[in-house]
């Protein structure tokens, strides 16, 4: 024993040595952490589990979404009667594709488009501005478009506009006839107007025939230039794949309301022939309180140069440099006060953050709400962030993608870092650390770690979420279960969280009676509480269901439930069904282990993981709500859903922490034969269960609603408390 505390201190030595090399060199400081770690775990014999580890974690890095190969375009011939494009009396969108000439792009355009038919309802409008000669003639025989012939050539800016005023769509999509559509192009798009009130345009992410990209949002500078953001680099790549406000998106594929262009007078004809159409439209969009939106998920192959050629020196390319000379002169006090210098600030440029806050939130991954409890908490966290005007940025610690859950943040308007080829966090931030206003970290083994890169690359105020006090969860649970390995993994934790309490400017964790404890032991480190949970409904009054069944959810990658639900399945559960021997127990959450499998029987059913609908038809099945811990720390998320969903619930003083005067709305039991009795009380009782489910739905409102959450994050962030509508619903 003696030895191995030896041990142990001599391993927690040489990481604060670590630690302390890594202001003067941190690749170094790394390296050597590395080796410490590794010699550890070869002697503790720990290595192949932590080999195992890093060999997962290294495969779900790789696993990033596959990209669908572009088509051929220049080498496909399209046969007009063959042709057949979806069509609606009462079409949702109008796709307007103005052309004068180069049918065959023409052609190659409109195929794609019968290819990839979106699941809304639309209409083609094709608008032939009287170019000379038979060449769009075939253009008659496509079945599903409506072609508008114009008798003189009007430039593509007023023909866009008189083709908006003829079409029938709530919207109009502008769509260059020198693009193809790829799977799923329009529907992204049209979802943003829905999920956003204020959603003026809609873009799409450009590609070129080889694959490379060609633009995702452009970015405007103060003198007026512009740059196509992420021109020529890798699509996939994480920086182009988050729903972001840009300054504008380019005409060649852009989503508009029809009544605002309209009302707006459409596309601005001191403009015309072309360019810097699409920007002022933007421009002016704003102006009037709507946003413009890049939407990754629709990706448009754009052959760039086929209609106005490259040359900036003559024809209607000249109209380039004309045109941003009238864009500055209209725009000048616009650019000056919203915009960068140009090639400067480019994270928060291409973000429109000028006048907005940008943070940096790190956890171990991204958030999985569905599966624990600490993702759902850092899903409201970032919700209310994205809600209050914030530009956030998500680094999961282990860089790996996670489908679905990855997309679930992006589609909100969030970056989120991922895959074997990103930046290490260290160059991250000494590129952009500078830009950062805030830096969430969150847990204390990566705050330990990121907190001296975050120190020197950033002058931005650090914020340390510890979603429970380790330290104080890992020593119950080594208390309860008498193992003295765990009680030293607490006292190794303990000075790790003292630690970085004493670096971080705010420490933040779930409760008030947390706040307090770390205020005690690190006197002048500013502890707040933040709430952990919030929600958009709660329960109505109602009766208690019929039959007797008792539920209790949870995450099993989390040691303490397993112990919970072992005890309360060994000695609780026997002694009700001793009373009640039709009761039936329900286990409910991710990752059950093989101990929790091994419950099952007659009277006790384990599930793994459940959808949200799912998990609301148990609960409204369900006649009480059991939370048995014996360990742990923080507020627990199935205390708080039982209280929202008004199932009757027991628990122990440990289910309890954190939440003020619960034990005089439910029974805080510490004893296995008292916990049954209560159990037994509420599965009798009619009265008592209405009591009791009104009263704990009574509490839900008042401590976990969205406004409150929101406000107690703010508070800790110094941030105004103003609400702003999310990039999603």
């Amino acid at each position: 024993m003696n030895l191995a505390l030896g041990a142990e201190v001599v391993l927690h030595r040489a990481l604060a040595a670590c630690r302390a090399l890594h202001g003067r060199s941190p690749w170094l400081a790394a390296q050597l952490r590395r080796v410490v770690l590794l010699v550890w775990w070869t002697l503790s014999l720990q290595l192949h589990r932590h080999a195992r580890l890093w060999l997962q974690a290294r495969s779900r890095r790789r696993a990033e979404p596959s990209v669908d190969p572009l088509p051929l375009p220049l080498a496909v011939q399209v046969d007009p009667d063959m042709l057949m494009l979806p069509h609606s009396d009462m079409p949702v969108v109008s796709v307007i594709v103005p052309t004068y000439g180069k049918t065959d792009f023409t052609l190659r355009c409109l195929a794609s488009i019968a290819e990839h038919k979106p699941d809304v309802a639309i209409e083609v409008i094709v608008v032939d501005d009287a170019y000379p000669g038979p060449e769009t003639l075939c253009l008659d025989r496509i079945r599903g478009v409506r072609l508008i012939r114009h008798s003189a050539n009007l430039g593509f800016i007023h023909a866009c506009n008189a083709a908006a005023r003829l079409s029938l769509g709530e919207y109009v999509l502008f769509l260059n006839n020198d693009t193809q559509v790829l799977a799923g192009w329009l529907d992204p798009m049209l979802a943003l107007f829905d999920q956003r009130a204020d959603t003026g345009a809609v873009g799409a992410k450009l590609l070129y025939p080889d694959g490379r990209l060609q633009e995702a949002g452009g970015i405007i500078w103060r003198d007026g230039t512009g740059w196509n953001y992420g021109r020529h680099d890798d699509p996939a790549a994480p920086v182009y794949n988050y729903v972001r406000e840009a300054d504008y998106c380019s005409g060649a594929a852009l989503l508009v309301r029809r009544a605002v262009f309209l009302q707006l007078g459409g596309f601005d004809e001191r403009y015309a022939p072309a360019y810097f159409e699409d920007s002022d439209l933007c421009f002016r969009l704003r102006a009037a309180g709507l946003r413009t939106l890049y939407q990754p998920r629709a990706r448009i192959m754009h052959i760039e140069g086929v209609s106005h050629g490259r040359d900036m020196a003559e024809g209607v390319k000249s109209y380039q440099v004309i045109n941003r000379r009238s864009f500055v002169r209209v725009w000048h006090d616009v650019l000056a006060h919203d915009h960068f210098a140009s090639g400067t600030h480019v994270l928060r440029a291409r973000d429109r953050a000028h006048h907005r806050p940008v943070i940096l939130v790190v956890d171990h991954i991204v958030p999985q709400p569905d599966r624990d409890a600490g993702s759902c908490t850092m899903m409201h966290f970032l919700t209310a962030l994205t809600d209050s005007g914030f530009v956030v940025k998500f680094w999961p610690y282990n860089l790996c993608y996670s489908a679905g859950y990855t997309e679930a943040l992006q589609d909100r308007g969030i970056e989120v870092f991922y895959g074997p080829g990103h930046a290490s966090f260290t160059a991250w931030m000494r590129e952009y650390g500078r830009e950062l206003d805030h830096v969430l970290l969150c847990r204390p083994d990566i705050a330990e770690d990121l907190m001296p890169t975050v120190r020197r690359f950033s002058g931005a105020r650090v914020l340390y979420y510890g979603h429970d006090l380790h330290f104080r969860r890992l020593r119950q649970q080594g208390e309860v279960v008498g193992d003295e390995a765990l009680l030293r993994s607490a006292d190794r934790m303990e000075q790790t969280e003292r630690l970085v309490w004493g670096d971080a400017d705010v420490v933040l964790y779930p409760s008030e009676e947390e706040a307090a404890i770390v205020g005690t032991m690190r006197p002048g480190a500013t502890a707040l509480a933040v709430q952990p949970y919030c929600f958009d409904n709660f329960a109505a009054d109602r009766g208690p269901p019929p039959g007797r069944e008792i539920i209790f959810v949870a995450g099993f990658g989390h040691p303490p439930n397993e112990d919970a639900v072992c005890w309360f399945t060994r000695t609780v559960l026997p002694q009700v069904l001793a009373r009640m021997p039709d009761v039936h127990f329900t286990i409910v959450g991710s990752n059950p282990t093989k101990r929790v499998r091994a419950l099952a029987n007659q009277a006790v059913s384990v599930t793994g993981s459940v959808s949200s609908a799912a998990l609301a038809a148990l609960y409204q099945r369900a006649r009480v709500a059991v939370v048995p811990l014996r360990c742990g720390a923080g507020v627990k998320l199935k205390v708080v859903e039982a209280l929202c969903e008004g199932v009757p619930l027991v628990t122990t003083p440990v289910g309890a922490q954190g939440l003020p005067g619960l034990s005089e709305l439910v029974p805080v039991e510490t004893d296995a034969e008292a916990f049954a009795v209560s159990v037994c009380a509420l599965l009798h009782d009619n009265a008592l269960w209405r009591m009791c489910s009104a009263a704990q739905v009574r509490y839900a409102r008042r401590y976990f609603r969205q406004q409150t959450l929101r406000e107690s994050l703010l508070r800790a962030l110094n941030a105004p408390i103003r609400a702003r509508a999310s990039l999603a619903a």
